[in-house]
């Protein structure tokens, strides 16, 4: 991996960690269905002006369906779902149940894809949920059923990531990712609209909610967390291959808990490390990351 790709991959690790954290400011204030509604609704927009400018046509009426679909199951619903664990949970929590993202990816590819589970591929999911096993059950935070209503809804979205990732290899061939992007994200908006008088803004009833700091964290939650690290993600993959891209995941927990520490004041105790090495040890194994030292692979 070049030296610029290198940036780029912890770049892009630091931006998607630091969604947790303002995920945990905007949250409380917005609630978990407009967090998720303005996330996906400013990314997508942000994402299509983008390509548009740069002459690319995204083929939202060609799509629309694929679009609508892959964005609420892969954006609007775990956006929602973390959002809501955001107001029980740290933001380190939450980051590292993000990384088990792969775990679901592989159990999904095995159901629907009939993609062979090896013997280091069982071992990589034990790993993980052994991780979340003890970073949920002797954490610094005690499992209260709140709490645990949390953590399930914190797993409950990168299990949605898998079965949108499994939907997408069976549908989306010949759809350029840029173009799933965008139209996905535009898709999970206009899908999360109906649902938004279920959990009404806190905001709405108290305004004094809406602080500067919050308004912010949306707009960077947004155009940064989204709109940005897409296009960075896109370039990496580019240039670096898919499986070396992938590799940010490893990444995104040792950022999110940084940023929580540093920012939140939340506290790193042995047991989060714990969960979390056992987590990252398992995506390795999942990952199979003894390629990516066998030279560049195939984008």
């Amino acid at each position: 991996m070049r030296p610029v790709d290198l940036l780029r991959l912890l770049l892009l690790a630091a931006i998607w960690g630091s969604s947790f954290l303002f995920m945990r400011l905007v949250a409380p204030a917005m609630g978990p269905l407009l967090t998720a509604e303005l996330r996906v609704l400013l990314a997508g927009l942000a994402l299509f002006a983008w390509f548009r400018t740069t002459g690319m046509d995204i083929g939202l009426r060609v799509h629309w369906r694929f679009f609508a679909i892959v964005g609420t199951v892969n954006s609007g619903v775990p956006f929602a779902l973390f959002a809501y664990a955001a107001l029980h949970i740290p933001a380190a929590y939450s980051a590292v149940l993000n990384a088990t993202a792969p775990l679901f990816g592989v159990i999904c590819a095995a159901v629907w894809l009939r993609e062979r589970v090896t013997p280091a591929r069982v071992a990589g999911l034990a790993l993980g949920i052994a991780g979340v096993a003890v970073m949920v059950g002797v954490g610094p935070v005690r499992p209260t059923p709140q709490v645990l209503l949390a953590v399930g809804a914190g797993l409950a979205a990168p299990l949605c990531y898998g079965l949108a990732a499994t939907y997408i290899k069976l549908h989306g061939a010949g759809i350029r990712p840029g173009a799933v992007a965008a139209g996905s994200q535009i898709g999970a908006a206009l899908t999360l609209l109906p649902v938004l008088p279920l959990w009404p803004a806190p905001a709405v009833h108290d305004p004094a909610l809406l602080t500067p700091l919050v308004l912010a964290c949306t707009v960077t939650l947004a155009l940064v967390c989204g709109a940005v690290a897409y296009l960075l993600y896109f370039r990496l993959v580019e240039d670096a291959g898919p499986a070396r891209a992938l590799t940010v995941t490893l990444l995104i927990p040792v950022f999110g808990m940084g940023w929580g520490a540093l920012f939140l004041g939340e506290r790193i105790t042995p047991a989060m490390a714990a969960g979390a090495a056992c987590i990252v040890v398992g995506l390795v194994l999942l990952l199979d990351l003894r390629q990516l030292f066998r030279g560049r692979m195939p984008g």
